[in-house]
């Protein structure tokens, strides 16, 4: 049997990590800028994470979600002291497209409506209930459970509003910054009025931190920057370091039912200790406050580059767009300079590094980036 081949591979094999680095097979060492999609938060092989989880696996790696968990509960504590969220609940899953799977059936089941609005450019994963990319506006795409989503312009208030008005929306899904979409950034007065609009029409505000929470933005998660509170925030990436975990944060409108949600794996003993460790670095290194600090400082730094058209992000979630094609760059960077970068679109580098990353390491980036263009 073969791989199912819907992943371009680049010829590098990675056998280890440490801290913001990676090392190949052959032991060539190099600057991780990427973190695997922003999952990598407190960076590769984290001695306190490695000992949590080596710890646990030694005792439990799995048992269902019919009996106790205390990790469970130390977890979703944590994280809603660490988040600014203490009155939800959290619901826990494998992966960001389950959460948003989850997000949209509790939405519909509270409200009893089936439309979702979602927004260009947007991604929110790729089960059959999640909303898909998509470059036009005006696709209505089915979904599951009977549900649909109509696509709008980021930012557009107007014809949010316009739809929102007519009664007939479940939710509105907005990520907290776009990430495959190029790094966009909604406005603070947009989600602000957003937020008004869909408490004043019952509808449901999700907002996907998926990408962009867990410090990234160098806020626990982007949409703080506007200071609102949606009803549901869906999480994962960076929440296991690597160990696949995600989940959802729920507000207290929202009332429980046994066998309103269900998930075999979601919650597991090891992938909940993973969490608690990730939350115990981030706060104990401080790494909201680095995500924030580096990441002023690469943006600063890279605007002064004249070939790059444009800048965009917040904290440690960045996106450098060029008028061309980036794809040599990127293969410089890597082959040449042992940097790993993202990339979205054909024309936009996307930066999502390990929150871990220093000032010296960003600075020997813009050194091989400058080096290469």
């Amino acid at each position: 049997m073969k791989l199912f081949d819907v992943y371009p591979l680049f010829n590098i094999e990675i056998e280890k990590g440490i801290g913001s680095r990676t090392y190949d097979k052959q032991g060539v060492e190099y600057l991780d800028l990427y973190g695997g999609h922003a999952v990598i938060s407190v960076g590769h092989s984290h001695p306190f994470f490695v000992q949590k989880l080596t710890h646990q696996v030694e005792k439990l790696i799995f048992y269902s979600n019919s009996v106790i968990n205390k990790f469970q509960v130390e977890l979703a504590e944590k994280l809603g002291k660490q988040s600014g969220y203490e009155d939800y609940n959290l619901f826990l899953t494998n992966s960001g497209a389950e959460a948003n799977e989850n997000a949209l059936k509790l939405a519909s089941f509270h409200n009893g409506k089936k439309k979702i609005i979602a927004f260009e450019k947007s991604f929110h994963g790729r089960t059959s209930a999640a909303v898909k990319v998509t470059d036009n506006p005006k696709i209505v795409a089915p979904v599951n459970d009977g549900l649909e989503v109509e696509f709008f312009p980021l930012n557009d208030i107007k014809g949010v509003k316009q739809s929102l008005e007519k009664g007939d929306v479940c939710a509105v899904i907005i990520e907290g910054i776009q990430g495959i979409g190029g790094i966009k950034i909604p406005e603070a007065a947009f989600l602000q009025e957003l937020s008004n609009v869909c408490k004043a029409t019952g509808t449901i505000l999700i907002v996907d931190e998926i990408q962009s929470g867990y410090c990234r933005s160098g806020k626990f998660f982007a949409h703080q920057y506007a200071g609102i509170r949606p009803d549901l925030i869906t999480v994962a990436k960076g929440m296991g370091n690597g160990y696949p975990i995600g989940g959802v944060l729920i507000s207290p409108a929202f009332e429980a039912s046994h066998g309103l949600l269900g998930t075999t794996f979601g919650g597991n003993h090891l992938a909940c200790v993973a969490a608690i460790a990730v939350l115990d670095i981030l706060k104990a290194e401080h790494l909201v406050e680095n995500a924030e600090k580096v990441g002023n400082y690469l943006m600063k730094e890279l605007k002064n580059i004249p070939q790059i058209k444009e800048v965009r992000g917040l904290g440690l979630m960045i996106g450098l767009e060029f008028d061309y094609p980036v794809k040599e760059i990127r293969n410089l960077l890597l082959y040449e300079q042992k940097v790993f970068t993202g990339a979205t679109g054909t024309n936009i580098i996307r930066l999502l590094p390990p929150l871990c990353l220093s000032l010296d390491d960003a600075k020997l980036f813009l050194e091989k980036l400058k080096a290469v263009l």
